[in-house]
């Protein structure tokens, strides 16, 4: 009788002993690509270092920047388009981080890449991501590196923000988030439309933007300038300059792309 009372006692022992955490641990996704060089290019305009190289039998490389590591591996014939590649990098400042990477796309192809593949979408506050902004990096491989805020604001802390400005960020979840910049382009039209007499300057300033970025990624440029044109000739005072800075910028690096 007494083995089972021994065990018992054991077990309970297990169960409430105090046990360390364990930290340290690293997690680094690994993505596919048609060409390991094509891509060690790319990324090295981002500011990222080749920390390995493997060529035969199986391509392999691996990138870092800061803390910021990953992984590719080689498959001859893929395609980028049909990628499933994605991964999620948080980061304590997503605007900085763009425009280190904007420094580095304008220094060596003299503009951002806002369609096709490559390119990269600029911060905005999606309806999905709490009070955070984030952007995206679609690299040659169609790997989608999700750039978003470490921390989220409490949900009850949003601000308040108009009706085009609420109608644009659920435009930027579908344009942004799941690549549909054709829905996002309707969704955005329709909002303008609706608020075309009731939006304010600034509101109307970052739709617009949007709008003409979702142009271009649709090959449409005719359609790109018309927006950038109603952005342009939009009154600001120097104060909505200043606020509408982010914007007025994605208007330039628009322009820039036709």
């Amino acid at each position: 009788m007494a083995a089972p009372l021994v065990a018992c006692s054991s077990q309970i022992w297990l169960l409430e002993r105090e046990v360390p955490p364990v930290a340290g641990e690293t997690t680094v996704p690994l993505l596919p690509c048609e060409s390991i060089d094509v891509i060690a290019e790319f990324y090295g305009v981002l500011g990222f270092q080749q920390t390995y190289v493997q060529k035969r039998p199986n391509p392999y490389v691996a990138l870092k920047r800061d803390d910021i590591e990953l992984h590719f591996f080689g498959m001859p014939g893929f395609r980028p388009e049909d990628s499933y590649g994605t991964c999620l990098v948080a980061v304590p400042d997503t605007g900085e981080l763009f425009r280190a990477f904007a420094e580095g796309m304008r220094g060596a192809y003299g503009k951002i890449l806002v369609s096709g593949i490559p390119r990269m979408t600029r911060p905005r506050v999606r309806k999905n991501s709490g009070n955070t902004s984030g952007f995206t990096v679609i690299d040659p491989g169609g790997n989608w590196i999700r750039i978003m805020a470490k921390t989220a604001g409490p949900a009850d802390e949003a601000p308040v923000v108009g009706r085009l400005s609420a109608s644009l960020r659920s435009a930027v979840v579908m344009g942004d988030s799941h690549g549909k910049a054709d829905q996002a382009a309707r969704i955005l039209d329709a909002a303008l439309e609706r608020n075309r007499d009731t939006a304010g300057p600034l509101e109307l300033l970052e739709a617009l933007a949007y709008r003409a970025e979702l142009a271009v990624r649709c090959e449409n440029q005719d359609a790109a300038r018309e927006y950038l044109a109603r952005a342009f000739d939009i009154e600001l005072t120097d104060a909505q300059r200043r606020a509408g800075a982010d914007a007025l910028a994605g208007l330039e690096d628009v322009e820039a792309a036709l």
